[in-house]
């Protein structure tokens, strides 16, 4: 996405906070903060000493280079440094919803066909006029990290290697399926057997079009591969062969409306890696329909997901502390 150099330097010197007392709705950055301020967008981008309004345009023009989530949707960084910039904490002889420093903004936004506005989040975000299309935050797990996001993606490797199948599905898996807009997100008799049939997850997503649809997920905390046996932390793909087959031919009761419904696509997510011989393996096991509803998800798409998505890291738990009767209060 190309900005006019106009609009850039206007939106920099809002960042830089360059105007007069009568006008200064903005807060000034001096050099460190201007790094602070891109920081805190979630960036690595730092003050290189130079003068502060261009190195912020380039710095801008830079960030709309960036990957589009969609048609006339600017990148989800450029989103954030709005919402940097528009935070109502910051503002400065005017109240919080800041009217006068929102009006400066929108006029040069206006010339790239642009408006600013607060949600009921108090947070601001960008709209296409023509399109009115928003351009709210969403995950993309394939933008460049930065080195906090790194830092916390390998507090969740850590994690990752050392939980159960269980701690799995509760910590990490239904609170980011859940993040990322799926309903009715339930554990489908994970420690009951006996209501599981190939599912250790069940949910839904609605489509813009309000139609809805059905997902199981199959859950396997290590690597899966296509090995004859399996070893350690390692499941052999056969073994799910059966529990995915199970999965897609078997019904699930959606309470929601009462009836009963076929699973639409299966998930296969493995806390470790999934080789590509053993999505091969089971692509050729099944027929073509079937294979059209298997998606996969592995450890680095966990880690990548579960990054964008700024989820609070899950907590091992702490073992429990026994006590002798002599250590008894009474």
């Amino acid at each position: 996405m190309e900005f006019k150099q106009r609009t850039l330097m206007q939106i920099a010197d809002m960042i830089c906070g360059n105007f007069k007392d009568e006008a200064s709705y903005f807060e000034y950055r001096s050099s460190s903060y201007l790094t602070e301020f891109f920081s805190d967008c979630d960036t690595d981008y730092r003050h290189n000493g130079t003068t502060r309004n261009y190195w912020v345009a380039e710095t801008l023009k830079e960030i709309l280079r960036e990957p589009q989530p969609g048609p006339n949707v600017p990148p989800e960084t450029f989103g954030r440094v709005i919402r940097m910039l528009m935070d109502q904490s910051n503002a400065k002889k005017e109240s919080a919803d800041r009217p006068n420093a929102l009006a400066m903004l929108n006029s040069a936004l206006a010339r790239e066909g642009f408006e600013a506005f607060y949600a009921e989040d108090k947070l601001c975000y960008l709209r296409h006029v023509a399109t009115n299309t928003i351009a709210a935050p969403g995950p993309n797990p394939h933008r460049p990290f930065s080195a906090g996001e790194l830092k916390r993606r390998d507090q969740l490797v850590a994690y990752l290697e050392t939980v159960s199948e269980d701690a799995l599905i509760e910590d990490v898996l239904l609170p980011l399926f859940r993040q990322l807009g799926f309903h009715r997100v339930t554990a489908a008799g994970h420690r009951d057997k006996q209501l599981e049939y190939g599912k250790d997850v069940w949910m839904k997503f609605t489509l813009p079009t309000q139609h809805v649809l059905y997902f199981g997920v199959q859950v396997k905390k290590g690597k899966l591969d296509a090995a004859g046996v399996s070893k350690g932390a390692t499941a052999n793909v056969a073994e799910i062969l059966n529990q995915v087959t199970m999965m897609l031919g078997h019904e699930i009761f959606d309470p929601e409306i009462g009836k009963r419904a076929l699973v639409d696509h299966a998930f296969i997510v493995a806390g470790g890696e999934i080789t590509k011989a053993a999505r091969n393996w089971l692509g050729n096991k099944l027929d073509a329909m079937k294979r059209s509803q298997i998606l996969f998800m592995d450890r680095e798409d966990l880690l990548n997901l579960y990054v964008v998505t700024n989820l609070p890291l899950p907590t091992v738990a702490m073992p429990a502390v026994t006590m002798d009767d002599d250590d008894l209060p009474f």
